[in-house]
């Protein structure tokens, strides 16, 4: 059984993480596993908790809005 963890800023839409784990789902039933078979995880970090290039996200990214 696959376990996918996904990691993403905080913020994102109930929307959009609907979409994440059913695609994910899909490409693992196009691979042959059951549907039922497949978790995916989604962790949701704070910008300020992500660094990138040595500065936070939140920082680096002030002006990026989650979907």
């Amino acid at each position: 059984m696959p376990i996918v963890v996904v990691y993403m800023w905080s913020g994102i839409s109930e929307d959009a993480k609907k979409k994440i784990i059913s695609g994910i789902t899909e490409i693992f039933e196009k691979l042959g596993i059951p549907r039922n078979a497949v978790e995916v995880v989604v962790v949701e970090v704070p910008k300020e908790n992500w660094g990138i290039g040595g500065e936070p996200a939140s920082e680096k990214f002030r002006q990026v809005q989650p979907p």
